[in-house]
C-alpha cells in the first residue's frame, strides 16, 4: 500500500462511535447545513418501510436531539411493481417516482439513473444515499456517514464500511467488490485501495461535489463517482466510517456477473474515455436443451453534470 495511503487511513478512518448525536446537531446548528437522505428503491417493499421508520424516530423526530439531523428523507421509486411506493410514504418517506423527474429526458434503468435524478428533488447541502434493501436497520449507517462533512469542512464525501456476512459466514460479502472492483482498483488508481467498501450504496457527499460529478446510470456509479472525486477534489477530500454490519438481500451469481461487467465498462470509459469494445455480456443458462446463451447490454451511459442541466440551473437560481 502506498504510503499516502497508510496516511490517510490514520487521518480518514473512523468509527460511529467518534462523533456522537450531540456533537452532530451542535455542528449542523454552527454551519447551518442541511441534510437530505435518498433511497433509490425498485421493489423494496419488505424492507424500505423498516429503513424510513428508523430515520424519521431517531433522527428526524427523536425528541432527545437538539435539532432534527435529517431534513429530508426521499424515496425515488424506479418503477416498482409492487408496494414499495406505498409503504415508504406510510413511514413518513416523500416518495418521488423517477419518471416524474426531468420528464424531458426518458429514463434510463439503472441505480445510477435514480441518484443522479434524486439531486433534482432534494434541497440539502449534504446529500446521503442509503440502499433500500438494508435489513436490520441502524441509523448508524446515516449519522456515521454525515457525520465527517458536518464536522470537518475539508471532507467532501463520506463512504460507511462495514463487515457484510453472506448468510452465516462472516466477511463473505461483497463479492464482485473482491473480484472485480478491488483488483481493478489497486492496479489503476491505488490511492483508493484504501477504502473497505468502494462499492457499498451507503455514503454521503456534499451537494456541490454531487453537482460536478458525471452518473453513470447503472451498477457502475459508485466506482465512478470514487474515482471522479479523487480526481476532482483530491483524496484527504474523502473519507470512510465504520458503521457495524450490513445484512442485504444478496444477488445470484449470474446477476453479480452483469454488476461486474458494468464495472469494469465503467472502469474503462475512466481509463480511456476513447471509443471501447461491444459493451455486451453473454452468460448461458442450463434448460432441458443444454446450455442456452444469454446475452445482455452492459450499462454504460452516462449522465453528465448537474451543473449542465438547465432544469437544475434555473432551480438554483430561483
Amino acid at each position: 500500500m502506498l504510503e499516502d495511503v497508510e496516511r490517510w487511513l490514520a487521518r480518514r478512518s473512523w468509527s460511529v462511535a467518534d462523533r456522537s448525536l450531540d456533537v452532530l446537531t451542535a455542528a449542523k446548528r454552527k454551519t447551518r447545513s442541511t441534510v437530505s437522505v435518498v433511497l433509490p428503491a425498485l421493489n423494496e417493499e419488505a424492507t424500505v418501510g423498516e429503513i424510513v421508520a428508523v430515520i424519521r424516530r431517531e433522527l428526524m423526530d427523536s425528541p432527545a436531539l437538539a435539532l432534527p439531523l435529517v431534513d429530508e428523507l426521499v424515496v425515488i421509486d424506479s418503477g416498482s411493481t409492487d408496494r414499495t411506493a406505498e409503504v415508504a410514504a406510510a413511514a413518513g418517506a416523500r416518495v418521488v417516482h423517477r419518471d416524474a423527474i426531468l420528464p424531458r429526458l426518458p429514463a434510463r434503468p439503472g441505480k445510477g439513473e435514480v441518484l443522479w435524478r434524486s439531486l433534482m428533488v432534494t434541497g440539502g447541502d449534504i446529500v446521503c444515499f442509503v440502499d433500500a434493501d438494508l435489513k436490520e436497520f441502524s441509523a448508524d449507517f446515516v449519522s456515521g456517514i454525515i457525520g465527517p462533512l458536518l464536522t470537518d469542512p475539508e471532507v467532501q464525501l463520506v463512504k460507511a464500511m462495514y463487515d457484510r456476512p453472506l448468510g452465516e459466514r462472516a466477511g463473505q460479502g461483497g463479492r464482485v467488490t473482491e473480484m472485480m472492483a478491488r483488483p481493478l482498483i489497486n492496479m489503476h488508481w491505488p490511492r483508493l485501495a484504501g477504502f473497505v467498501q468502494p462499492l457499498g450504496g451507503e455514503y454521503a457527499a456534499r451537494r456541490d461535489l454531487l453537482e460536478q460529478l458525471p452518473f453513470p446510470t447503472g451498477y457502475g456509479v459508485e466506482l465512478g463517482m470514487l474515482v471522479d472525486a479523487l480526481h476532482l477534489v483530491g483524496l484527504d477530500a474523502l473519507a470512510q466510517v465504520d458503521v457495524g454490519v450490513r445484512k442485504h438481500r444478496h444477488q445470484d451469481g449470474q446477476a453479480l456477473g452483469r454488476m461486474a461487467a458494468a464495472i469494469y465498462r465503467t472502469a474503462q470509459l475512466r481509463l480511456s474515455r476513447g471509443h471501447l469494445i461491444r459493451p455486451r455480456l453473454t452468460q448461458f443458462d442450463r434448460t432441458d436443451d443444454g446450455f442456452v446463451p444469454r446475452t445482455y447490454s452492459v450499462d454504460t451511459e452516462e449522465r453528465p453534470p448537474m451543473l449542465e442541466i438547465d432544469e437544475y440551473l434555473d432551480r438554483q437560481a430561483a
